[in-house]
């Protein structure tokens, strides 16, 4: 963060300080007490189990120079009606003094954290690059993540999350993106949007934030996307696999789960051999392209740092080669595009190995009136394409309806410990994927199946 006095910024947010003047913040702002360090900013959140002003003393005591507060606590604090709002004041403020440092803003229904890492990867051969570890997507998120550039950082990529309309334009008022990304407008959060054309008509406030020198990057995916056009009288950028997009891949073929493919922009050609598991990511890596195209990035960079990129966030993809197993935990989040694809990321690993596959699916939330239809869509999607083994915890809405050449058991479990119990079933060579949305915690399935299957194999050695 750029170093700011106490009562600069309590002007900034228009609060009252209470404490020294002279007192310099100079480290991003931090909400959890452990995280804070010397010249850091606290916010004092009140949440629904904890208060953060029961915290103001820890943090002090790691070396908080500052706190957000909405009441009197010890030390410097400046007190605030709304602490999420003063921050976002303040990350405002940095952002419009940053004038050289280029901000890209990321949405879609589906990739925005997988492609904000493969952008990072580029982005930080050519300079200082900022993004955020987790999915820092909301109005919190990005606030914090802006307060932690400085006048060394080049690049910030910011992912933009929403839940109801006006929220990416909220999010676009503080962060004034130079380059406004669409990866695609899917079902995720449909329950709360109601449509499709609601869930495009949030996605595209940010090509709508954009000034005339601003920059829109749009794929050719859906029609909602690629529609986006007419909303920006600036440059465009699309990508894709169409021969009329301006960054595509061609010549696609997967090996051993992995992409590899000729990228093709207005630059050239050059090949890039992605290490992250899934064809989708495909889509995630031409995305991160068509952004370092438009930065000025040599297509030789971009496939370099494409091609030896890993994905930083937990639980999206991550394989475990196990003693005979290969276990695909895919449990941060769930909505049908990204089942669709991890079921053939599945399929294509039990080929190669020559094992039965075994998909292990938790509830997609957040698909509102047409939930029932999604998961049934997605488990007739999985015995039509082949998977050995569907096995629903506590979602009997995945049974499949009729039809389809392949030949699929279905097993329906209600709970994660019975599905960690049913894994006795799993045999070596077979491939297991585990996924759901967050809130089904399947986390805890994916390491019961790994200990399970540990412990059964040690007892056979």
């Amino acid at each position: 963060m750029i170093a700011l006095s106490a009562s600069e910024i309590a002007d900034i947010v228009k609060g009252k300080l209470h404490g020294e003047a002279s007192a310099i913040v100079n480290m991003p702002a931090v909400f959890d007490s452990r995280e804070a360090k010397n010249g850091s900013l606290f916010l004092a959140l009140v949440g629904e189990h904890q208060d953060g002003h029961d915290y103001v003393e820890a943090a002090m005591n790691n070396g908080a120079a500052l706190t957000f507060s909405t009441r009197s606590v010890k030390g410097n604090h400046v007190i605030v009606s709304d602490v999420i709002e003063a921050v976002s004041l303040l990350a405002q403020y940095v952002r419009s003094e940053l004038k050289e440092m280029k901000v890209i803003g990321i949405t879609g229904s589906q990739g925005k954290t997988s492609t904000k890492d493969l952008l990072r990867s580029i982005c930080s051969t050519s300079g200082k690059t900022v993004a955020p570890m987790a999915s820092y997507n909301n109005e919190l998120g990005v606030p914090l993540t802006l307060l932690q550039c400085d006048e060394k950082t080049q690049y910030c990529i910011i992912e933009m999350g929403a839940r109801h309309k006006g929220d990416i334009a909220k999010l676009c008022s503080v962060v004034k993106p130079d380059i406004g990304v669409v990866l695609r407008v899917g079902n995720a959060h449909i329950g709360e949007f109601g449509s499709q054309e609601a869930i495009a008509q949030t996605k595209s406030e940010l090509i709508q934030s954009l000034s005339s020198s601003g920059i829109a990057i749009l794929g050719s995916y859906d029609k909602f996307t690629i529609a986006m056009k007419s909303l920006h009288k600036g440059k465009i950028f699309t990508f894709g696999e169409n021969q009329s997009d301006d960054v595509r891949a061609a010549d696609i073929e997967i090996r051993e789960g992995r992409a590899h493919f000729d990228l093709v922009t207005p630059q050239g050609r050059d090949a890039v051999g992605l290490r992250l598991i899934g064809a989708h990511h495909v889509s995630n890596a031409l995305a991160a392209a068509a952004v370092a195209t438009a930065l000025g990035i040599a297509i030789e960079v971009i496939a370099g740092a494409l091609s030896t990129a890993e994905i930083a966030s937990k639980w999206r993809m991550e394989m475990h080669e196990l003693d005979g197993l290969m276990l695909i935990n895919d449990s941060y989040n769930a909505n049908p595009e990204s089942m669709a694809a991890a079921l053939r990321t599945l399929l294509l690993f039990a080929q190669e190995r020559g094992g039965e596959s075994w998909a292990f699916m938790g509830k997609m939330h957040e698909l509102g009136e047409s939930s029932a239809t999604h998961h049934l869509d997605i488990g007739t999607l999985a015995h039509e394409i082949g998977i050995d083994h569907c096995v629903a915890v506590a979602t009997p809405e995945y049974a499949p309806a009729s039809g389809g050449d392949a030949s699929m058991t279905f097993h329906n479990l209600a709970t994660i410990e019975e599905a960690i119990e049913f894994s006795s079933h799993i045999n070596k060579g077979d491939v297991v994927l585990v996924k759901a949305s967050r809130a089904e915690h399947f986390e805890l399935l994916a390491s019961g199946i790994e200990k399970a299957w540990k412990d059964r194999i040690g007892e056979n050695e």
